[in-house]
């Protein structure tokens, strides 16, 4: 076995350790006469704060398995959260690179993009529910607001940042306007991008479920409000964790597509051999 996939497997196998670690604690944590209670005064206060582990995977279970009841929602909520990130990404994108190469429209935009990147975004979620109604479309405007400015950001710097005489050495080889944006600008800002992707997969899942939280009749974000409102811990934390999943499962997505388009980019090993 190569030394980079023996240590590859440590890590994994060091990483469930961990995880199984911190829900073997939460397990103790919130089962009664386990634990000394140290900043509870009786033994449920735990459980009712954080839930109990085994209830909420028997939650999860009811959900996917016994009653199966969770896919109408689950569509939904993935199904916002996907626009949201698909839309928000691709107009960020765009924006990026259009400001990045427009030094008129960057002098004249500019400050009235850093303007809009500077408020709560969140507040707006009422206002899109009047506009948009309380179905889908609100709840995807909102993923979009959140997930544009980080691609955006990352895109315009990651441009900014060509090298000049890479740019210079194009030009003298006569390289186009099109083959500088193909060969120079989106190579340069690639790694800016992916890096803005994986941080907007939370962000996305954060519009689609604040927007569910304020007005809906359908969703993940809709079945943890009505378990919050019920006081059912349990259901809210099977709630977050099936959120976690879909979101890491998006973001390994975005991690195969990122390996592929960068395999021009030598590795941290490969680097030190050369």
């Amino acid at each position: 076995m190569k030394p980079a996939a023996r240590g590859g497997r440590v890590i994994a196998a060091s990483q469930l350790a961990l995880l199984l670690a911190l829900i073997t604690f939460w397990w103790a944590m919130t089962t009664p006469g386990l634990l000394p209670n140290v900043v509870f005064d009786n033994d449920r206060q735990a459980a009712f704060f954080f839930g109990e582990p085994l209830k909420v995977l028997a939650r999860v279970w009811a959900w996917f398995v016994r009653d199966a009841d969770i896919y109408p929602h689950l569509a939904v909520t993935m199904a916002e959260t996907l626009l949201a990130f698909g839309l928000g990404a691709t107009l960020g994108l765009g924006g990026g690179l259009w400001l990045a190469l427009s030094p008129l429209a960057s002098a004249l935009l500019e400050p009235y993009v850093k303007a809009l990147n500077s408020m709560p975004r969140i507040i707006l979620a009422p206002i899109f529910s009047v506009w948009f109604g309380l179905g889908m479309g609100s709840k995807v405007a909102l993923g979009v607001t959140l997930v544009f400015f980080i691609v955006f950001f990352n895109v315009y710097q990651g441009v900014k940042e060509v090298s000049p005489v890479v740019l210079a050495n194009a030009r003298m080889l006569g390289a186009s306007a099109r083959q500088l944006l193909r060969h120079v600008y989106l190579p340069s800002a690639t790694s800016w991008v992916f890096s803005s992707l994986h941080t907007s997969v939370g962000l996305a899942f954060v519009g689609a479920v604040v927007g569910e939280y304020l007005g809906s009749s359908q969703g993940v974000g809709y079945l943890i409000l009505q378990a919050e409102g019920s006081f059912d811990i349990n259901t809210v934390m099977a709630g977050i964790v099936v959120l976690t999943a879909f979101a890491l499962l998006i973001d390994a997505a975005v991690g195969r597509v990122e390996k592929r388009l960068m395999k021009w980019q030598p590795r941290a090993g490969e680097s030190e051999k050369l």
